[in-house]
Formats: C-alpha cells, structure tokens, sequence
C-alpha cells in the first residue's frame, strides 16, 4: 500500500480545489486489483493513520489527477500540424489521405503504441478517443490501452457518404462493425465503447437512424460526434437536412442526444441549441487550440454556462497543436481573453484544471471514478515538477498563491513538467 509525501491538488464535488503543501495521498487495491485513493489530505492529519506503512517523498513535487481529454483522433497522430485554410480542406488535403492507412492492421497497432506512450508521457490518463472508420483502427487502440491498463473510450467512425475511397464505409456494414465493437471491448477492464458518426454530413440518414438505434439498445456506451465547428460545415449539414431546426438537431432527430452523449466543438450555437443540450444531458468537448488553429471560431463559456450544460476540455489532435494538456488550458485561457468572459463565469487557472480533471469526468459521466484523488477515485495521478525549466523554477517559487502556481504551470509549462504518470495498476511512465 503506497503512501506518497508530496504537495497534493485535488477537487471538492463542487469543483473547488483542495490543495495540500505538505500532503498525503495513500492507494491500495480494490476487490479486481486496480489501485483506489484510500485517503489523501494533509500530513499531519493522515499520517498516524498509515504508522509503519512505507512512505515515497517526493519533495518539490505536486501529486495531481491524471487530465482527461474528452476529444481526440487517434488516426490523426501523424496529421497533426498540417497546415490548411480551413477545417474542409483540412480534412480533405490531409486528414482522409492520413486515415486510409488504417486499413492495414500492422499500421493501427504501430500508431496505436505510439498515440497510446504519448497520451500518457503528457499526463493524459483517461480520453475519449475516435477511430477511423476501419475496425482494425478500434481493435488496436483498444489493445494497446488494455495493455497498458489506461481507461480509454473509443469507437469506430461511420461516414458512409461524402468521403472519399478508402475511408468512406458501408451504411450496413459499418452498423454490423459497431455492433461487433461493442461487444468485444465495451466494459472490458477499463475501457468503453462511443458510437462515432464523424459528423451529420458525413452519414446518410440511415446511418445516423442506425446509430440512435444502437444508442438506444446500449443506454451505457457513450456518443460521440462533432457539431457546430465551422461555419461552412454549419450550412453544409443545414443544406443536407433542411428539416432540422438546426444542425444540432439533426443528432436530436436520430436519437443521438442524451446522457453521455459528448459533442466537439459546439461553437456556433443559439441559446435554443444551448438548451437542447441541457435538456438532453448532452456535453460538449470544448476544443481550443484546435479552434484557434484551425480558425473555426470561439466556444462561449458565458453563454455555457447561463444555459447550464456540461463541458471540459479537449486537445483535438490533430487539428489541436499539442498533445500537452498545459497548451489547451492555456488556449482555453486565450480564447476566453478574447471573448471578455465575465469574471461571474471562473475561468481562473483552479477553474481551467478542473475542466481538465474533475470536471471533465463529470461530462463523461466518471464523476468519482477518474479525474480527481478524493478517496474512492481510480488511482491515475501524475507527478508534476514546477522547477522543469529554470524558468518556471523561479516563476514558481515567487508564487504567492494557488492561482499563480497552477497560473505559471498552464503558460510555461510543457511536457516537461509531466515528470511521471501513474495509472490504476500503479504503472509509471518517466516524463522528458
């Protein structure tokens, strides 16, 4: 039973941050072997409980949630920084010609190895992940996370029109895959299943009709899907169903908004699209650095949160920039400076974390399961270093408060500052 010595950040149920300077943070195995927090706290307070148990200091060092990423492409791996004029061409110049090769089973599970080693080096514990429309593409991301024992929700991509050869699937065909999918890997160990239409323009009716169908015999998987990105995919989908009031709606139509139903993007709502997605439970995967990169436009936080739906953040690789959970917050950061976010919607750094741990889990329905180190939680948290750089070494320690220790982290950190990931079997993966 591990007992970790260190500075410890974690979150009330409310959202607001606990932080500990001299901390505890003790795990040990549940009934199927996976380690739990047992307590985590101040030192002083906790450390008679565990007299006798062997104690790893880590001075100088902050234990913190493992991020979550609530929206990422495992087939764009290598298509990350591409230049394009757009989200469209982006995908046509770039992204397809990248995601024909999934194809081949040799390349999913050499890519997967890859995507998986590096969610993990940049502190990323748990994420939502599509695959391309190949099942092979599933099977292997699916593979390599069980091997590596990381919570990891995925599932194959249905476009069976408007796509070119190679990545476009057949509408019953691809229906019969997921299916398939669903019951080879959801609830296996730590790892669940998204049914993934790319986006209402990419899938005819039926296939859309087929997905909410297959939602609706699996209340417990997830969805998965974009919305309201770009502008010129915003008419596109309005031109293609021109019954639906709006682009959002289309998903309504089919089925495919409800409680655990996680949409990227979710830019170029109304207030009544807004309501839609709290009434139906539906959450949104807020993408920034993908957004600014791409120039598709700028979330609302304001507007979010008079409606009161859910959302986190997401890296978006690889239409995001960085794998780096530090850069989306920082991006996130960015875009609400743009926008004038009122001081009465909290977007301070707490804030900013917690829409990468705790409060994302929220959104994919894992409250009190990962994103967080309250006693009960899954035991994936990293191990920060706030003296990576000798920079950040003498931002930090002029920090007077919280807000300006995680504050300096999220704008100069990188990578670096990941300098260990420990996942629920208390698998460690060494940091740059």
């Amino acid at each position: 039973m591990p007992v970790y010595r260190s500075a410890l950040l974690r979150f009330a149920d409310d959202g607001t941050a606990l932080y500990d300077e001299d901390g505890l943070l003790a795990v040990g195995p549940d009934a199927q072997g996976r380690q739990r927090v047992l307590a985590a706290g101040a030192w002083q307070a906790l450390a008679p409980r565990y007299a006798g148990q062997p104690v790893v200091p880590l001075p100088g060092r902050i234990l913190a949630p493992g991020f979550v990423d609530m929206h990422i492409h495992f087939p764009q791996t290598d298509v990350i920084a591409s230049p394009a004029d757009g989200l469209l061409p982006w995908l046509e110049q770039h992204t397809y010609p990248q995601e024909t090769r999934f194809a081949a089973p040799g390349h999913c599970a050499q890519v997967a190895q890859f995507f998986i080693a590096e969610l993990l080096r940049n502190g990323v514990s748990t994420a939502l992940a599509f695959g391309s429309s190949h099942p092979a593409s599933v099977d292997a991301l699916f593979a390599e996370a069980r091997r590596q024992q990381m919570r990891l929700i995925a599932g194959k991509v249905l476009q069976d029109r408007h796509s070119p050869d190679g990545v476009r699937d057949q509408t019953g065909q691809s229906l019969l895959d997921t299916q398939a999918l669903i019951r080879r890997w959801h609830g296996v160990e730590r790892l669940g299943y998204a049914i993934t239409p790319r986006f209402a323009p990419t899938s005819t009716p039926e296939q859309l009709r087929g997905a909410g169908e297959l939602a609706a015999l699996h209340p417990d998987v997830w969805i998965q899907s974009h919305v309201a990105e770009n502008r010129h995919e915003v008419r596109w989908a309005r031109a293609l169903f021109p019954a639906a009031r709006s682009y959002l709606a289309v998903y309504h139509g089919f089925g495919l908004l409800r409680q655990r139903a996680v949409y990227a993007h979710c830019i170029h709502f109304d207030d009544e699209d807004r309501a839609l997605m709290r009434a139906s439970g539906a959450v949104a995967a807020v993408c920034p650095s993908s957004n600014l990169f791409l120039g598709s436009g700028f979330f609302d936080y304001a507007r979010a949160e008079r409606a009161g739906f859910g959302y986190g953040l997401a890296s978006d690789v690889g239409g995001g920039s960085s794998f780096c959970p530090l850069h989306t917050m920082l991006a996130a950061y960015y875009v609400a400076r743009a926008r004038r976010v009122p001081p009465a919607f909290d977007l301070s750094p707490r804030r900013l974390w917690w829409l990468h741990t705790a409060g994302a889990a929220k959104a994919l329905g894992l409250a009190g399961v990962v994103g967080n180190l309250q006693p009960g939680c899954e035991a994936d948290f990293v191990v920060l270093n706030p003296r990576a750089t000798p920079l950040l070494e003498r931002r930090t320690g002029q920090a007077a408060s919280l807000d300006e220790l995680l504050f300096a982290l999220i704008v100069l950190g990188d990578d670096r500052v990941i300098e260990r990931t420990v996942i629920s079997q208390a698998k460690y993966y060494a940091g740059a």
